[in-house]
């Protein structure tokens, strides 16, 4: 009678509770979790690998240790990205540095950034991401080293070229050590914001580090003081890093190379052309980028583990994310560049001085940062924002270039607050619009293209930008933001083309 009763009342069940139920059962497994970058860093590449699918356990070895490690990762390279660009104006009085060496002081390290960033990831599946991280941070401390010692502009330019290599191994690999110390999910979530936040302030604290060590004795304690931080950090994560999963794939070598010869051959042809005009060794140059260009898209058709699969190419919001993306790294790394010299050649002022002087701009890319979600909620269409935002950065640049010309202090001031505050609203919209739209099992290769064309886009500002500065830095300097305002209107005509009116989650 019991067991009777039992099935009638199965079967008058309410509905409410069964449809809850089926829902439970279908609600897909956590994934990890989106983040997006900062005003500066680029976004963090996405966890592809297995140690981001990875379930998680209680026995995360060094869990504290490891995520503290992950973050001097992304500090130490971010760090660097900026505070090179107050390092210039001592460099050029040691080394009687021409501009086309002090652009490649600045473009050797991130060149070679982008170029490796493309394939880091794969080495990090196919090595493990504790082998490729003590590998980056190695490489880091020695270069670094090897930085602070060079006797010769020619030599300093070949230690950042390599130490470029070290900052692209450390991304992929620290991040996924960061998520595979977490042992749930909220955990996780958690780690990659603080290894994201570490990046947005190693990348403030740059131009304020770098001018303080500077003023304190010698630009070379810039780079003692990173190589400090990365051989502790080797020796540390050799002890303590763990072991993560990996997943054996083959490496897309022949596309690796194809990329690089088109990255370095394009910067080598810009920022030679400034001193060389369209000489033979320019245009050599220009030919081998044209050549890399097309040997990479014929590679990339044809192997099965492509670094960049051509199909991300075909989505236009991708497209429209990606461009605009290079377009604000043009502006934004040219305008670093061309301020750095602006300041301390031009106006005379002090390494510690001017770097002071970006602090403006660094804070208020952070508070964009943190006040970016709910702005998107309150206009609730991604591509009003992004437009207003674009327009607000093109009219700051153009109140630099006046600022600039007149030699006046406050009007960079004032005009940098804007200009880092719809920097700190652009860029983690861009990243989002990247991915929003690209299938799930390619959020890897969409990352890594993401990134990298931001990198070269940064490299071809600074190459451009000194190109435009000439031997008068205020009219130079105005030169220099006209076309940054010129290249972000680009931008924001692309936004109509590409991005869809897609409306705040």
């Amino acid at each position: 009678m019991a067991r009777a009763a039992r099935r009638r009342a199965a079967r008058h069940q309410p509905p409410g509770r069964t449809r809850r139920a089926e829902v439970h059962r279908l609600r897909p497994a956590p994934q990890s979790p989106t983040v997006v970058s900062d005003g500066l860093t680029p976004s963090p590449p996405d966890a592809h690998d297995a140690s981001m699918t990875a379930p998680f356990t209680s026995s995360a070895r060094g869990g504290l240790p490891t995520a503290v490690l992950a973050m001097s990762a992304a500090f130490l390279v971010y760090d660097q990205s900026t505070a090179i660009n107050v390092l210039l104006p001592p460099l050029q009085q040691e080394f009687a540095a021409s501009r086309a060496e002090l652009e490649w002081a600045v473009n050797a390290y991130s060149l070679s950034f982008a170029a490796v960033m493309l394939g880091a990831g794969a080495l990090v599946d196919v090595w493990g991401a504790r082998r490729v991280f003590l590998i980056g941070m190695g490489i880091f401390a020695v270069c670094c080293a090897g930085c602070a010692v060079a006797p010769t502009m020619l030599l300093l330019i070949l230690a950042l070229l390599l130490l470029g290599i070290g900052a692209a191994l450390l991304i992929p690999s620290s991040l996924v050590l960061a998520t595979a110390s977490a042992t749930t999910p909220q955990q996780r979530t958690k780690n990659v914001a603080m290894w994201a936040s570490s990046g947005g302030i190693g990348m403030s604290a740059g131009p304020l580090l770098g001018g303080a060590l500077t003023e304190m004795g010698s630009w070379k304690l810039m780079f003692w003081f990173h190589a400090a931080i990365a051989a502790v950090s080797a020796l540390a994560g050799a002890r303590l890093l763990p072991t993560v999963a990996r997943v054996p794939h083959p490496l897309d070598v022949p596309g690796q190379i194809a990329a690089t010869l088109a990255f370095g051959g394009l910067v080598f042809a810009l920022v030679q052309s400034a001193d060389q005009g369209l000489s033979p060794m320019v245009l050599g140059a220009f030919a081998v980028a044209v050549v890399g260009v097309i040997a990479f898209v014929v590679i990339e058709s044809r192997v099965a583990a492509p670094l960049m699969p051509l199909a991300v190419w075909r989505n236009r919001v991708f497209l429209g994310a990606s461009l605009q993306g290079a377009l604000w790294n043009l502006a934004l790394y040219g305008l670093l560049f061309a301020l750095g010299l602006l300041l301390q050649t031009g106006m005379s002022m002090s390494v510690l001085h001017s770097s002071l002087m970006f602090l403006p701009l660094t804070i208020a890319i952070l508070v964009g940062n943190l006040t970016v979600s709910r702005i998107t909620e309150a206009i609730d269409r991604v591509d009003h924002l992004l437009a207003g935002a674009q327009t607000v950065f093109a009219l700051s640049l153009l109140g630099l270039a006046w600022a600039g010309w007149s030699q006046s202090i406050w009007g960079i001031i004032v005009a940098m607050i804007p200009a880092g505050f719809a920097s700190g609203l652009l860029v983690p919209t861009m990243t989002t619009q990247s991915l929003a739209t690209v299938p799930r099992e390619l959020h890897g290769a969409a990352s890594a293209a993401f990134n990298t064309l931001r990198q070269v886009g940064g490299s071809i500002g600074v190459a451009v930008f000194g190109i435009l500065l000439g031997s008068e830095l205020d009219a130079g300097f105005a030169r220099c933001l006209i076309a940054a305002a010129a290249a972000t209107v680009v931008a924001a005509v692309l936004t109509p083309l590409t991005q869809r009116p897609r409306r705040a989650a």
